[in-house]
C-alpha cells in the first residue's frame, strides 16, 4: 500500500504507474473520496473537540449551568454520530481503493504487456549438446521410478503426484544444498506455516487481486502459494531496532496454488502443480532505494550462485511492467534451461517492494534521528521443489538413460553418481 499523501503530492507519478502496470483503477474516484474523507474526519473532530470544551465546563457548573450545558451537548452527540457512521461507509470504499494502487516501478523497468514482453539481461552456462533426442523429465521419472503421476492424480486429482527413490532424495538433497548455503551467508533458518489468516495475504500484497488462485479453507483461512507470507508477517505490528537491519531468512514451507487459468499448461509431470515445496529468501532492510537495488541484487546473484554450482544453465530476465505484481519495485525472473523444450523455464523469482508490504504489515523501525519508518521488504526464491529437480533431470541425462547427478548433491545422495 503506498502512503495516501505520496499518492496525493504525487498524482502524475502513481498515474503513470496504473498505466504502465495495467491496473484497473480511476485515480480522479479515489482523490475525490479522500477529500470527502478528509472532510468528514475535520467535522467530526470539530464537533468533538466542541463536545469536550463544553464537558469541561459541567463539572464545575452550577445546577443551573449544567442543566443547560448538558442540553448543548446532546445535539453535539448526535451530529457525531451521524459523521461517524458517515466516516464508516467512507472507509469501505477507501480502503478498497487503496489496496487497489500499484506501486511506483523502477525507471529501468521496460513498458510491456506480459512476459513475453520480459528483456534477457545475462545468461550463463552452455546448452547441453545430446547425440540423442533428450527426453523430457517425465519419461525420465517414469523411466527411472522417480515418481508416480498416475496414482498421484488418483489419490490427490488433477496435477497431483508422488516423489519416489532417487527423486525423492533428490529433493531433499537439494533442501539441505539450498539451506547450508544460505546459513554460511548469514540467514537465519525458519520452517513457516502455510496455513495463513486472511490479514497475512492484504499485508503482503496476494489479496484482494490473487484470490483466485489460492486455496480457502472452511474456517475463511487460506493456504499459501510461498513462505513469503507468512515470514513477511512474522514481525507485523512490531517495531524493529535499525542496528538489527537487514533481517534475512531463509525460509520453508509447502505451498499451494490453484494455477487457476492455467489448465492447459503442462499439464503433464512436476512443473505446474498445485502443492510443492519451496525455501524462499526474505529479507527486512531500512527505508532506502540504495539499499533496496543493492540487496536485491545481492539475493539475485546468491541464487545464480547456486545454480552455477549445480552447473544449470541459466538466463536472468527482467520482468516487463505487464509482469509484475501490484507491489513489485522491479524483478527478476532467473530461468533454467530446460532440453526437452528448447526454452528458458522459470525456476526463480527475484523482487523488492520498498515499504509496500510494510505499510499494510505494520513493520516499523526507528531511524537515528528518532523518526517512525516502514522497512523495505524483498524476496526471492531459494529453492522451488519441483521446479528445480524438473531442470536437473533433463540437463544431466546420458545417451544410455542414466542420469548424472550434480557434483554439489552427491554428499546428499549416499555418494551415488547416477540415477538408473
Amino acid at each position: 500500500m503506498l502512503d495516501i499523501k505520496f499518492i496525493r503530492d504525487n498524482q502524475d507519478v502513481v498515474r503513470e504507474a496504473i498505466r504502465r502496470k495495467a491496473v484497473s483503477l480511476d485515480l480522479n474516484e479515489l482523490i475525490a473520496l479522500d477529500d470527502r474523507r478528509r472532510e468528514v474526519q475535520s467535522s467530526a473532530e470539530t464537533i468533538r473537540a466542541e463536545q469536550k470544551r463544553i464537558s469541561d465546563k459541567v463539572q464545575s457548573a452550577t445546577p443551573e449551568e449544567r442543566e443547560a450545558l448538558l442540553a448543548e451537548i446532546r445535539p453535539l452527540k448526535e451530529q457525531y454520530g451521524i459523521k461517524e457512521e458517515e466516516l464508516k461507509e467512507i472507509m469501505v470504499k477507501w480502503r478498497e481503493l487503496m489496496l487497489s494502487v500499484p506501486n511506483v516501478p523502477d525507471m529501468t523497468v521496460p513498458d510491456g504487456a506480459s512476459d513475453e514482453d520480459n528483456q534477457e539481461i545475462r545468461t550463463w552456462g552452455e546448452k547441453p549438446q545430446f547425440s540423442f533426442t533428450p527426453k523430457d523429465h517425465v519419461a525420465l521419472c517414469e523411466l527411472h521410478d522417480l515418481a508416480d503421476f498416475e496414482r498421484g492424480s488418483k489419490v490427490a486429482g488433477f496435477r497431483g503426484y508422488f516423489m519416489k527413490n532417487e527423486g525423492a532424495q533428490l529433493f531433499f538433497a537439494l533442501w539441505q544444498f539450498t539451506l547450508n548455503y544460505f546459513i554460511e551467508q548469514g540467514y537465519t533458518p525458519m520452517i513457516v506455516p502455510s496455513l495463513v489468516k486472511r490479514e497475512t495475504l492484504f499485508g503482503t500484497g496476494y489479496l484482494p487481486q490473487g484470490e483466485e488462485d489460492l486455496y480457502k479453507t472452511q474456517d475463511d483461512d487460506f493456504l499459501a502459494g510461498t513462505a513469503e507470507v507468512a515470514t513477511m508477517s512474522y514481525y507485523s505490528g512490531e517495531i524493529l531496532t535499525k542496528a538489527d537491519l537487514p533481517k534475512k531468512f531463509i525460509a520453508f514451507s509447502p505451498c499451494f496454488r490453484r494455477e487457476a487459468g492455467a489448465h492447459g499448461k503442462d499439464v503433464k509431470g512436476i512443473i505446474r502443480v498445485h502443492e510443492f515445496f519451496k525455501l524462499e529468501q526474505v529479507l527486512l532492510s531500512e527505508a532506502n532505494h540504495e539499499t533496496s537495488v543493492r540487496l536485491h541484487e545481492e539475493i539475485t546473484a546468491h541464487v545464480e550462485n547456486l545454480m552455477q554450482a549445480l552447473k544449470l544453465p541459466y538466463h536472468v530476465v527482467v520482468n516487463c511492467t505487464g509482469d509484475l505484481g501490484l507491489g513489485q519495485v522491479k524483478k527478476y525472473d532467473i530461468e533454467a534451461w530446460m532440453p526437452s523444450q528448447e526454452k528458458y523455464r522459470e525456476t526463480h523469482s527475484s523482487s523488492y517492494f520498498h515499504d509496500f508490504q510494510t505499510r499494510r504489515l505494520n513493520i516499523r523501525y526507528r531511524d537515528d534521528d528518532g523518526t517512525l519508518r516502514y522497512v523495505h521488504s524483498l524476496n526471492n526464491t531459494a529453492c522451488a521443489t519441483s521446479r528445480l529437480p524438473a531442470a536437473i533431470l533433463e540437463n544431466y541425462q546420458e545417451a544410455d538413460g542414466r542420469i548424472r547427478i550434480p557434483d554439489v548433491l552427491r554428499p546428499y545422495m549416499g555418494g551415488k553418481e547416477y540415477i538408473g
